[in-house]
């Protein structure tokens, strides 16, 4: 008797194409700099092909071994672990400003951990290893990948800035034609209230994308000479 099967073999393919489509999908949305990347549509998609294999291929032995249950469904069970995970990986995203989101790659494994602990439960451990193979290469070795080709893609820095500055008709307006002067696009920016200092100070947020040579300290000292901004920080943005 063989130890590799059919359904292992339909296993192995099935994986290994949602690995393929899920990568194509999340290298787009990589380079457009959206929040979930490469690894994190990797591991989704791995995570929710493993669970249909689940359903497909993991109570068969059960059902034919418990013909005389009748209303009784093992499935049930790990649709609510899937569903109840979910608040948990919630609490490791973290949004800066509005715009800038972190921690749903952390958010995904945490999800499709829990479906690997429901595959090992009803004894599909060899779609339990190939997954965790796959997810564990995803999460070291695609960061890498990740970085080369953004740097092939992105010539441009991409730079978070975060302005607090008093309530004022047209002072947004000052500050987007200063930043468009040096001839940085702005790509995403939230404007909200700022609940930590005193009342009628707003805080600025913006996504930057600029050259490389463009001189950051001009601009900088450009925007500290605004007499309605309070503050300015800048970070680069991995």
């Amino acid at each position: 008797m063989s130890f590799f099967t059919d359904d292992m073999l339909t296993s192995t393919i099935r994986l290994l194409v949602i690995v393929l489509l899920s990568g194509l999908i999340g290298i787009e949305r990589e380079v457009k700099n959206h929040p979930a990347g490469l690894r994190t549509h990797i591991v989704v998609g791995v995570g929710s092909c493993m669970l249909t294999l689940v359903s497909l291929f993991g109570f068969e032995d059960y059902i034919r071994s418990h013909e005389d249950i009748r209303g009784f469904d093992p499935s049930r069970i790990p649709s609510y672990i899937i569903s109840g995970i979910g608040f948990l990986g919630a609490g490791t995203i973290l949004v800066q400003g509005g715009i800038t989101v972190k921690g749903l790659t952390t958010a995904a494994s945490i999800w499709v951990v829990a479906g690997i602990g429901i595959v090992v439960g009803i004894g599909m451990y060899y779609e339990a290893v190939l997954a965790t193979i796959i997810i564990i290469t995803t999460l070291f070795f695609l960061n890498r990948f990740e970085k080369f080709y953004k740097k092939k893609v992105d010539t441009k820095d991409n730079l978070l800035l975060v302005i607090t500055l008093s309530k004022g008709e047209g002072h947004v307006k000052r500050i987007n034609s200063e930043l468009s002067s040096q001839e940085i696009e702005i790509s995403q920016y939230n404007l909200e209230e700022d609940k930590t200092g005193e009342e009628g100070i707003m805080k600025y947020t913006l996504s930057l994308s600029m050259n490389p040579k463009t001189n950051l300290s001009e601009v900088l000292e450009n925007l500290q000479d605004m007499s309605f901004i309070t503050s300015v920080n800048i970070n680069k943005r991995t």
